[in-house]
Protein backbone atom coordinates (compact mmCIF):
# COMPACT_ATOMS: atom_id res chain seq x y z
CA UNK A 1 0.00 0.00 0.00
CA UNK A 2 1.61 3.25 -1.10
CA UNK A 3 1.35 6.06 1.43
CA UNK A 4 0.31 8.61 -1.17
CA UNK A 5 -3.12 6.97 -1.27
CA UNK A 6 -3.77 8.39 2.19
CA UNK A 7 -2.22 11.84 1.85
CA UNK A 8 -4.97 13.98 0.37
CA UNK A 9 -5.65 16.86 2.73
CA UNK A 10 -8.84 17.26 4.70
CA UNK A 11 -8.94 20.85 3.48
CA UNK A 12 -9.30 19.59 -0.08
CA UNK A 13 -12.31 17.56 0.99
CA UNK A 14 -14.05 20.79 2.00
CA UNK A 15 -13.79 22.05 -1.58
CA UNK A 16 -16.82 20.00 -2.55
CA UNK A 17 -19.02 19.58 -5.56
CA UNK A 18 -22.10 20.89 -3.70
CA UNK A 19 -23.30 23.72 -5.87
CA UNK A 20 -22.77 22.03 -9.21
CA UNK A 21 -25.43 20.01 -10.96
CA UNK A 22 -24.67 18.10 -14.14
CA UNK A 23 -27.59 17.95 -16.54
CA UNK A 24 -27.96 14.31 -17.48
CA UNK A 25 -28.29 13.54 -21.17
CA UNK A 26 -30.21 10.40 -22.17
CA UNK A 27 -26.88 8.74 -22.95
CA UNK A 28 -25.76 9.46 -19.37
CA UNK A 29 -28.21 7.00 -17.84
CA UNK A 30 -26.59 5.27 -14.85
CA UNK A 31 -27.59 1.66 -14.30
CA UNK A 32 -27.20 0.81 -10.63
CA UNK A 33 -27.58 -2.24 -8.39
CA UNK A 34 -28.49 -2.06 -4.70
CA UNK A 35 -26.80 -4.65 -2.48
CA UNK A 36 -28.12 -5.24 1.05
CA UNK A 37 -31.76 -4.19 1.14
CA UNK A 38 -32.85 -4.17 4.76
CA UNK A 39 -32.63 -1.06 6.95
CA UNK A 40 -30.32 1.44 5.28
CA UNK A 41 -30.61 -0.43 1.99
CA UNK A 42 -34.23 0.65 1.76
CA UNK A 43 -33.01 4.26 1.87
CA UNK A 44 -30.62 3.52 -1.00
CA UNK A 45 -33.49 2.31 -3.15
CA UNK A 46 -35.55 5.39 -2.31
CA UNK A 47 -32.60 7.74 -2.90
CA UNK A 48 -31.74 6.50 -6.38
CA UNK A 49 -35.39 6.20 -7.38
CA UNK A 50 -35.71 9.98 -7.02
CA UNK A 51 -32.78 10.81 -9.32
CA UNK A 52 -33.04 11.78 -12.97
CA UNK A 53 -31.71 9.28 -15.50
CA UNK A 54 -30.77 6.70 -12.84
CA UNK A 55 -32.18 3.20 -13.21
CA UNK A 56 -32.11 0.54 -10.50
CA UNK A 57 -31.66 -2.57 -12.62
CA UNK A 58 -30.68 -5.14 -9.98
CA UNK A 59 -31.08 -5.91 -6.29
CA UNK A 60 -29.14 -8.32 -4.10
CA UNK A 61 -29.73 -9.69 -0.62
CA UNK A 62 -28.88 -12.96 1.10
CA UNK A 63 -32.37 -13.06 2.66
CA UNK A 64 -34.80 -14.08 -0.07
CA UNK A 65 -37.83 -12.76 1.83
CA UNK A 66 -36.30 -9.27 2.04
CA UNK A 67 -35.13 -9.46 -1.57
CA UNK A 68 -38.55 -10.42 -2.93
CA UNK A 69 -40.34 -7.85 -0.78
CA UNK A 70 -38.11 -4.99 -1.98
CA UNK A 71 -38.28 -6.05 -5.64
CA UNK A 72 -42.07 -6.36 -5.52
CA UNK A 73 -42.51 -3.02 -3.77
CA UNK A 74 -40.26 -1.39 -6.36
CA UNK A 75 -42.28 -2.91 -9.22
CA UNK A 76 -45.52 -1.63 -7.69
CA UNK A 77 -44.27 1.94 -8.11
CA UNK A 78 -44.58 1.43 -11.86
CA UNK A 79 -40.91 0.73 -12.51
CA UNK A 80 -39.45 -2.33 -14.21
CA UNK A 81 -38.84 -5.16 -11.77
CA UNK A 82 -35.07 -5.41 -11.21
CA UNK A 83 -33.04 -8.57 -11.64
CA UNK A 84 -32.58 -10.26 -8.26
CA UNK A 85 -29.55 -12.03 -6.80
CA UNK A 86 -28.53 -13.61 -3.52
CA UNK A 87 -24.81 -13.71 -4.40
CA UNK A 88 -23.14 -10.41 -5.28
CA UNK A 89 -20.53 -12.23 -7.36
CA UNK A 90 -23.23 -13.33 -9.81
CA UNK A 91 -24.59 -9.78 -9.99
CA UNK A 92 -21.13 -8.41 -10.82
CA UNK A 93 -20.99 -10.60 -13.94
CA UNK A 94 -23.57 -8.30 -15.56
CA UNK A 95 -21.44 -5.93 -17.64
CA UNK A 96 -24.36 -3.56 -18.23
CA UNK A 97 -24.37 -2.47 -14.55
CA UNK A 98 -22.43 0.77 -14.05
CA UNK A 99 -22.35 1.01 -10.27
CA UNK A 100 -23.38 -0.77 -7.09
CA UNK A 101 -24.59 0.67 -3.82
CA UNK A 102 -23.68 -1.40 -0.76
CA UNK A 103 -25.63 -1.44 2.52
CA UNK A 104 -24.53 -4.82 3.86
CA UNK A 105 -23.00 -5.44 7.33
CA UNK A 106 -19.60 -3.89 8.05
CA UNK A 107 -17.62 -7.10 7.77
CA UNK A 108 -18.48 -7.43 4.06
CA UNK A 109 -18.01 -3.81 2.94
CA UNK A 110 -14.39 -3.95 1.85
CA UNK A 111 -14.42 -7.31 0.07
CA UNK A 112 -17.60 -6.50 -1.83
CA UNK A 113 -16.17 -3.12 -2.85
CA UNK A 114 -12.93 -4.71 -4.07
CA UNK A 115 -14.88 -7.30 -6.07
CA UNK A 116 -16.94 -4.50 -7.63
CA UNK A 117 -13.86 -2.43 -8.53
CA UNK A 118 -12.29 -5.49 -10.13
CA UNK A 119 -15.48 -5.97 -12.13
CA UNK A 120 -15.29 -2.37 -13.41
CA UNK A 121 -18.11 -0.98 -11.27
CA UNK A 122 -18.21 2.29 -9.34
CA UNK A 123 -19.23 1.90 -5.69
CA UNK A 124 -21.20 3.71 -3.03
CA UNK A 125 -20.40 1.84 0.20
CA UNK A 126 -21.97 2.47 3.58
CA UNK A 127 -19.92 3.56 6.55
CA UNK A 128 -17.63 2.34 7.95
CA UNK A 129 -16.03 1.27 4.68
CA UNK A 130 -13.91 -1.37 6.43
CA UNK A 131 -14.05 -3.78 9.35
CA UNK A 132 -10.38 -3.23 10.30
CA UNK A 133 -7.32 -1.11 9.45
CA UNK A 134 -5.88 -3.54 6.90
CA UNK A 135 -9.14 -3.37 4.96
CA UNK A 136 -9.12 0.45 5.10
CA UNK A 137 -5.81 0.36 3.21
CA UNK A 138 -6.98 -2.24 0.70
CA UNK A 139 -10.24 -0.54 -0.23
CA UNK A 140 -8.38 2.64 -1.20
CA UNK A 141 -5.77 0.63 -3.10
CA UNK A 142 -8.53 -1.08 -5.13
CA UNK A 143 -10.24 2.22 -5.98
CA UNK A 144 -6.94 3.60 -7.24
CA UNK A 145 -5.77 0.51 -9.14
CA UNK A 146 -9.04 0.15 -11.06
CA UNK A 147 -9.71 3.91 -11.30
CA UNK A 148 -13.21 3.67 -9.88
CA UNK A 149 -15.45 6.25 -8.25
CA UNK A 150 -15.86 5.00 -4.65
CA UNK A 151 -17.86 7.00 -2.10
CA UNK A 152 -18.35 6.25 1.60
CA UNK A 153 -21.88 6.79 2.91
CA UNK A 154 -20.93 9.75 5.12
CA UNK A 155 -23.86 11.87 3.98
CA UNK A 156 -22.96 14.79 6.23
CA UNK A 157 -20.18 15.59 3.75
CA UNK A 158 -22.88 16.59 1.24
CA UNK A 159 -24.69 18.93 3.64
CA UNK A 160 -24.45 22.46 2.28
CA UNK A 161 -24.68 23.87 5.82
CA UNK A 162 -21.86 21.69 7.17
CA UNK A 163 -19.67 22.50 4.17
CA UNK A 164 -20.21 26.17 4.97
CA UNK A 165 -19.44 25.63 8.66
CA UNK A 166 -16.19 23.81 7.89
CA UNK A 167 -15.20 26.52 5.43
CA UNK A 168 -15.81 29.17 8.09
CA UNK A 169 -13.44 27.33 10.41
CA UNK A 170 -10.86 27.17 7.61
CA UNK A 171 -11.18 30.93 7.17
CA UNK A 172 -10.61 31.60 10.87
CA UNK A 173 -14.13 32.33 12.15
CA UNK A 174 -13.33 30.45 15.38
CA UNK A 175 -9.66 31.36 15.46
CA UNK A 176 -7.26 28.53 16.21
CA UNK A 177 -9.46 25.41 16.30
CA UNK A 178 -7.64 23.10 18.67
CA UNK A 179 -10.28 20.57 19.71
CA UNK A 180 -13.31 18.76 18.33
CA UNK A 181 -15.83 16.62 20.14
CA UNK A 182 -18.23 14.06 18.69
CA UNK A 183 -21.41 13.01 20.50
CA UNK A 184 -23.37 9.81 20.03
CA UNK A 185 -25.99 9.61 22.76
CA UNK A 186 -28.66 7.18 21.55
CA UNK A 187 -31.40 5.47 23.50
CA UNK A 188 -30.61 1.78 22.96
CA UNK A 189 -32.30 -0.97 24.94
CA UNK A 190 -30.93 -4.40 25.83
CA UNK A 191 -30.80 -7.01 23.05
CA UNK A 192 -31.41 -9.79 25.56
CA UNK A 193 -30.17 -13.30 24.91
CA UNK A 194 -31.07 -15.48 21.96
CA UNK A 195 -30.43 -19.22 21.60
CA UNK A 196 -28.81 -21.02 18.70
CA UNK A 197 -31.49 -22.05 16.20
CA UNK A 198 -31.82 -23.28 12.62
CA UNK A 199 -31.08 -20.81 9.84
CA UNK A 200 -34.41 -19.34 8.62
CA UNK A 201 -35.73 -20.59 5.30
CA UNK A 202 -34.50 -18.50 2.39
CA UNK A 203 -31.48 -17.09 4.25
CA UNK A 204 -28.13 -17.85 2.61
CA UNK A 205 -26.20 -17.79 5.84
CA UNK A 206 -22.81 -18.75 4.38
CA UNK A 207 -22.99 -15.72 2.08
CA UNK A 208 -24.01 -13.54 5.02
CA UNK A 209 -21.02 -14.70 7.07
CA UNK A 210 -18.71 -13.96 4.15
CA UNK A 211 -15.25 -13.11 5.58
CA UNK A 212 -16.34 -13.63 9.21
CA UNK A 213 -15.64 -16.84 11.17
CA UNK A 214 -18.32 -19.51 11.27
CA UNK A 215 -20.77 -19.33 14.15
CA UNK A 216 -24.13 -21.06 14.69
CA UNK A 217 -27.09 -18.88 13.75
CA UNK A 218 -28.79 -16.76 16.41
CA UNK A 219 -31.22 -13.89 15.86
CA UNK A 220 -28.98 -11.54 17.82
CA UNK A 221 -26.12 -12.12 15.40
CA UNK A 222 -28.29 -11.39 12.39
CA UNK A 223 -30.50 -8.46 11.37
CA UNK A 224 -29.23 -5.19 12.87
CA UNK A 225 -27.94 -6.60 16.17
CA UNK A 226 -24.85 -7.85 14.32
CA UNK A 227 -23.52 -4.33 15.06
CA UNK A 228 -22.82 -5.41 18.64
CA UNK A 229 -20.55 -8.38 17.84
CA UNK A 230 -16.85 -7.96 17.01
CA UNK A 231 -16.99 -10.54 14.19
CA UNK A 232 -19.34 -8.36 12.12
CA UNK A 233 -19.66 -4.83 13.54
CA UNK A 234 -17.66 -2.17 15.33
CA UNK A 235 -20.09 -1.17 18.07
CA UNK A 236 -21.90 2.15 18.08
CA UNK A 237 -18.58 3.88 17.48
CA UNK A 238 -18.58 2.27 14.02
CA UNK A 239 -22.33 2.44 13.56
CA UNK A 240 -23.70 5.90 14.35
CA UNK A 241 -20.42 7.24 15.71
CA UNK A 242 -18.43 7.05 12.47
CA UNK A 243 -20.51 9.96 11.17
CA UNK A 244 -19.47 12.21 14.04
CA UNK A 245 -15.86 11.00 13.99
CA UNK A 246 -15.73 11.90 10.30
CA UNK A 247 -17.22 15.36 10.87
CA UNK A 248 -14.79 16.01 13.74
CA UNK A 249 -11.75 15.02 11.68
CA UNK A 250 -13.03 16.99 8.68
CA UNK A 251 -13.60 20.11 10.77
CA UNK A 252 -10.21 19.90 12.49
CA UNK A 253 -8.44 19.48 9.16
CA UNK A 254 -6.39 16.48 10.33
CA UNK A 255 -5.69 12.98 9.02
CA UNK A 256 -4.24 10.34 11.32
CA UNK A 257 -3.56 10.55 15.07
CA UNK A 258 -0.34 9.74 16.86
CA UNK A 259 -2.22 8.45 19.92
CA UNK A 260 -5.63 6.90 20.51
CA UNK A 261 -7.15 5.92 23.83
CA UNK A 262 -10.57 4.61 24.80
CA UNK A 263 -12.23 3.43 27.99
CA UNK A 264 -15.77 2.26 28.58
CA UNK A 265 -17.83 -0.84 29.03
CA UNK A 266 -21.10 -2.67 28.64
CA UNK A 267 -23.19 -1.25 31.46
CA UNK A 268 -26.65 -1.96 32.92
CA UNK A 269 -27.59 -4.93 30.77
CA UNK A 270 -26.74 -8.63 30.96
CA UNK A 271 -27.19 -9.78 27.38
CA UNK A 272 -25.41 -11.10 24.29
CA UNK A 273 -23.78 -7.79 23.32
CA UNK A 274 -19.96 -7.85 23.05
CA UNK A 275 -19.20 -4.25 22.10
CA UNK A 276 -19.35 -1.41 24.66
CA UNK A 277 -22.52 0.61 25.01
CA UNK A 278 -20.66 3.43 26.75
CA UNK A 279 -17.30 4.62 25.45
CA UNK A 280 -15.02 7.64 25.85
CA UNK A 281 -12.34 8.09 23.15
CA UNK A 282 -9.49 10.56 22.81
CA UNK A 283 -7.17 11.16 19.86
CA UNK A 284 -4.07 13.33 19.62
CA UNK A 285 -2.86 14.70 16.29
CA UNK A 286 0.51 16.22 15.48
CA UNK A 287 0.75 17.58 11.96
CA UNK A 288 4.09 19.31 11.41
CA UNK A 289 4.34 20.21 15.07
CA UNK A 290 0.75 21.47 15.30
CA UNK A 291 -1.08 19.56 18.07
CA UNK A 292 -4.83 19.10 18.05
CA UNK A 293 -7.19 16.93 20.02
CA UNK A 294 -10.38 15.06 19.28
CA UNK A 295 -12.81 13.52 21.76
CA UNK A 296 -15.66 11.16 21.04
CA UNK A 297 -18.31 9.78 23.38
CA UNK A 298 -20.93 7.05 23.09
CA UNK A 299 -23.76 6.81 25.63
CA UNK A 300 -26.56 4.27 25.34
CA UNK A 301 -29.27 5.43 27.72
CA UNK A 302 -30.44 8.58 29.50
CA UNK A 303 -28.46 11.71 28.67
CA UNK A 304 -28.66 15.47 28.33
CA UNK A 305 -28.46 17.58 25.18
CA UNK A 306 -25.20 19.52 24.86
CA UNK A 307 -24.82 22.28 23.73
CA UNK A 308 -28.41 22.34 22.57
CA UNK A 309 -27.71 19.49 20.15
CA UNK A 310 -30.89 17.49 19.70
CA UNK A 311 -33.14 19.97 21.49
CA UNK A 312 -36.49 20.78 19.97
CA UNK A 313 -37.13 17.38 18.40
CA UNK A 314 -40.35 16.03 19.87
CA UNK A 315 -39.94 12.90 22.00
CA UNK A 316 -36.38 12.36 20.72
CA UNK A 317 -33.91 11.55 23.52
CA UNK A 318 -30.92 11.30 21.16
CA UNK A 319 -28.04 13.75 21.02
CA UNK A 320 -26.10 13.32 17.78
CA UNK A 321 -23.61 15.96 16.69
CA UNK A 322 -20.29 17.72 17.10
CA UNK A 323 -18.62 20.59 18.92
CA UNK A 324 -15.55 22.56 17.81
CA UNK A 325 -13.54 24.81 20.11
CA UNK A 326 -11.26 27.63 18.94
CA UNK A 327 -9.48 30.66 20.33
CA UNK A 328 -12.31 32.97 19.19
CA UNK A 329 -15.42 30.88 19.77
CA UNK A 330 -17.07 27.52 19.32
CA UNK A 331 -19.41 25.75 16.92
CA UNK A 332 -22.12 23.13 17.43
CA UNK A 333 -23.26 20.84 14.64
CA UNK A 334 -26.58 19.09 15.16
CA UNK A 335 -27.19 16.00 13.09
CA UNK A 336 -26.12 16.40 9.47
CA UNK A 337 -27.76 19.64 8.37
CA UNK A 338 -27.27 22.39 10.95
CA UNK A 339 -24.49 24.42 12.55
CA UNK A 340 -24.45 27.32 15.03
CA UNK A 341 -21.60 29.43 16.36
CA UNK A 342 -20.94 31.47 19.48
CA UNK A 343 -18.15 34.04 19.39
CA UNK A 344 -15.96 35.79 21.93
CA UNK A 345 -15.88 35.76 25.70
CA UNK A 346 -19.50 36.89 25.74
CA UNK A 347 -20.51 33.91 23.57
CA UNK A 348 -22.38 36.15 21.17
CA UNK A 349 -24.41 34.13 18.63
CA UNK A 350 -22.57 34.10 15.32
CA UNK A 351 -23.22 32.66 11.85
CA UNK A 352 -25.51 29.65 11.53
CA UNK A 353 -27.18 27.69 8.77
CA UNK A 354 -29.50 24.75 8.15
CA UNK A 355 -29.37 23.01 4.81
CA UNK A 356 -28.90 19.42 3.76
CA UNK A 357 -27.72 17.83 0.53
CA UNK A 358 -28.06 14.70 -1.58
CA UNK A 359 -25.15 12.31 -1.09
CA UNK A 360 -26.54 9.79 -3.60
CA UNK A 361 -26.79 12.52 -6.24
CA UNK A 362 -23.21 13.58 -5.51
CA UNK A 363 -22.08 10.01 -6.18
CA UNK A 364 -24.03 9.75 -9.43
CA UNK A 365 -22.62 13.07 -10.67
CA UNK A 366 -19.09 11.82 -10.04
CA UNK A 367 -19.90 8.59 -11.87
CA UNK A 368 -20.83 10.74 -14.85
CA UNK A 369 -17.92 13.19 -14.60
CA UNK A 370 -15.28 10.48 -13.94
CA UNK A 371 -13.50 12.86 -11.56
CA UNK A 372 -13.07 11.53 -8.02
CA UNK A 373 -12.44 15.07 -6.77
CA UNK A 374 -16.16 15.63 -7.26
CA UNK A 375 -16.97 13.09 -4.54
CA UNK A 376 -17.79 14.68 -1.20
CA UNK A 377 -16.75 11.55 0.75
CA UNK A 378 -14.20 9.97 -1.60
CA UNK A 379 -13.04 6.64 -0.22
CA UNK A 380 -9.63 7.96 0.88
CA UNK A 381 -11.40 10.38 3.22
CA UNK A 382 -13.83 7.74 4.38
CA UNK A 383 -11.06 5.25 5.08
CA UNK A 384 -9.04 7.80 7.07
CA UNK A 385 -11.97 8.42 9.42
CA UNK A 386 -12.63 4.69 9.67
CA UNK A 387 -9.04 4.10 10.84
CA UNK A 388 -9.80 6.29 13.90
CA UNK A 389 -12.76 4.05 14.77
CA UNK A 390 -10.56 0.97 14.62
CA UNK A 391 -7.75 2.50 16.67
CA UNK A 392 -10.18 3.46 19.45
CA UNK A 393 -11.77 0.00 19.46
CA UNK A 394 -8.34 -1.63 19.64
CA UNK A 395 -7.46 0.60 22.60
CA UNK A 396 -10.70 -0.32 24.36
CA UNK A 397 -10.27 -4.06 23.77
CA UNK A 398 -6.69 -4.10 25.02
CA UNK A 399 -7.13 -1.55 27.81
CA UNK A 400 -4.23 0.70 26.86
CA UNK A 401 -3.27 3.69 24.73
CA UNK A 402 -2.34 2.95 21.12
CA UNK A 403 0.62 4.78 19.60
CA UNK A 404 0.20 5.13 15.84
CA UNK A 405 2.75 6.06 13.16
CA UNK A 406 0.95 7.98 10.38
CA UNK A 407 4.03 7.74 8.15
CA UNK A 408 4.05 3.94 8.02
CA UNK A 409 0.39 3.33 8.96
CA UNK A 410 1.51 0.99 11.75
CA UNK A 411 0.99 0.65 15.49
CA UNK A 412 4.21 1.11 17.43
CA UNK A 413 5.75 -1.58 19.65
CA UNK A 414 2.53 -3.49 20.35
CA UNK A 415 2.18 -6.95 18.81
CA UNK A 416 -1.29 -7.55 20.26
CA UNK A 417 -2.62 -4.29 18.85
CA UNK A 418 -0.97 -4.94 15.49
CA UNK A 419 -2.70 -8.32 15.30
CA UNK A 420 -6.07 -6.56 15.67
CA UNK A 421 -5.37 -4.46 12.58
CA UNK A 422 -6.56 -7.40 10.49
CA UNK A 423 -8.34 -10.75 10.89
CA UNK A 424 -8.31 -14.33 9.63
CA UNK A 425 -10.56 -14.73 6.62
CA UNK A 426 -12.65 -17.67 5.52
CA UNK A 427 -11.83 -19.42 2.24
CA UNK A 428 -13.46 -17.78 -0.78
CA UNK A 429 -13.95 -14.58 1.25
CA UNK A 430 -10.36 -13.38 1.69
CA UNK A 431 -9.59 -9.66 1.47
CA UNK A 432 -6.49 -9.85 -0.73
CA UNK A 433 -3.02 -8.55 0.13
CA UNK A 434 -2.73 -7.49 -3.51
CA UNK A 435 -5.89 -6.10 -5.03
Amino acid sequence: MERRYFLSSAAAAAATFAGRRLKAAPSDRVRIACVGLRGRGKDHIRGYSNLENVEIVAMCDIDESVLNERASAFEKTGKTRPATYTDIRKLLEDKSIDAISIATPNHSHTLQTIWACQAGKDVYVEKPCSHNIFEAKQIVAAARKYNRMVQQGSQSRSSVALQEGVQRMREGELGDVYMARGLCFKWRNTIGRQPVEPVPAGVHYDLWLGPAPEHPFTKNRFHYNWHWFWDYGNGDLGNQGIHEVDIARWGLGVKFPVKASAIGGHFMFDDDQETPNTLNCAFEFNDNGKRRMMEFEVRHWMSNHEPGIGEGRSNDPNTIGNEFYGSKGYMAISGYTNYKTWLGKEQTPGPSATKGGDHFLNFIEAVRSRDRNHLNAEIEEGAASTVLVHLANISYRLGRTIHFDPETMTIKDDAEATALMTRKYRKQFVVPEKV
